[in-house]
């Protein structure tokens, strides 16, 4: 249902309000680049620090802006079951083409706690991609428990965040050809692929959609060399944007490129100096920016 460069949009900040214009502009300079999907209000997002009331109009600003043209997939999880209803309910009836559930946070949910939590959801009727980001939550996702969900109407993919190669793999294996597993980690989109994946939700992909989409389009369309070199020369930047808490190094990096305000919310803070510069170094590196510019990148 969903393939190829989704991109997890980060939230912008004007004084600690979200940036409605900057937010405008993000998307379409995202669009105009040919990414295949929009995700709002996910980590990268920073949806935990969202009131009720903004993530709602986060997601709403998103689908006017977009405008149909690319699928958007509002981030609607909680650690509390009553929450994702209200917020997965909220995202239908404003016309999202699918939700990101989080599993949820805290609670630490035995397997069979996790499955009642997105029976739940599943009741709403909109599909609904699983998060499993073991390092944020505390809690991993079996794939048992995946293939068990998978066999509901609504539970469409899972966003697999884990690292762990081999939980990819017996995924795959234990759920049918149509569940759709994509990449949670950009570094970790080509092994996924080459197992059978989908495609990306792309931190990354904030500031160089044309290549992540370009990488993940090569593959699923046999061309595996080019996949492969575009890997590899996205490979540093990559890593760099996960060298503290995402989304400190995306947000520093878009900051450093002109597209947003260098802005986010408590408990989150500046990196240390020695991390944004090794984001500059690797900015460098890729050609977004010159070492003696100060210039902003242009949308």
């Amino acid at each position: 249902m969903f393939e190829g460069c989704l991109v997890a949009i980060v939230t912008p900040f004007h004084r600690s309000k979200i940036d409605q214009r900057r937010l405008s502009d993000l998307i379409k300079f995202l669009l105009n680049k040919g990414v295949n999907g929009i995700v709002p209000c996910g980590t990268t997002g920073e949806s935990p620090t969202l009131s009720f009331a903004e993530h709602k109009h986060l997601i709403e600003l998103t689908l006017t802006e977009v405008g149909g043209r690319i699928p958007v997939i509002a981030g609607t999880g909680s650690n509390s079951t009553q929450e994702a209803l209200e917020l997965t309910s909220f995202a239908k009836q404003a016309g999202a083409d699918g939700a990101l559930v989080i599993t949820p946070y805290y609670n630490k949910p035995t397997p069979s706690g996790m499955e009642a939590h997105f029976q739940e959801l599943n009741k709403i009727g909109l599909p609904i991609i699983i998060y499993n980001v073991p390092s944020r939550t505390g809690v991993n996702i079996s794939p048992g428990t995946v293939a068990k969900l998978s066999h509901l109407k609504n539970i469409v993919g899972i966003k697999e965040a884990s690292g762990n190669i081999d939980q990819v793999s017996s995924i795959l294996s234990l759920c049918s050809s149509d569940f759709t597993v994509l990449s949670g980690n950009d570094s970790h989109t080509l092994p996924i692929l080459s197992l059978g994946g989908k495609g990306v939700i792309s931190v990354v992909a904030n500031i160089v959609p044309v290549e992540m989409t370009k990488m993940v389009s090569s593959f699923l369309t046999g061309d595996y060399q080019r996949a492969q070199e575009l890997h590899y020369q996205l490979y540093p930047l990559c890593q760099a944007m996960f060298i503290e808490t995402n989304p400190l190094p995306i947000k520093t990096a878009m900051a450093r490129l002109g597209m947003i305000e260098k802005e986010w919310r408590l408990p989150l803070c500046a990196m240390k100096k020695e991390n944004e510069a090794k984001v500059e170094e690797v900015l460098q590196k890729f050609g977004l920016i010159k070492e003696e510019s100060k210039n902003d990148r242009k949308f």
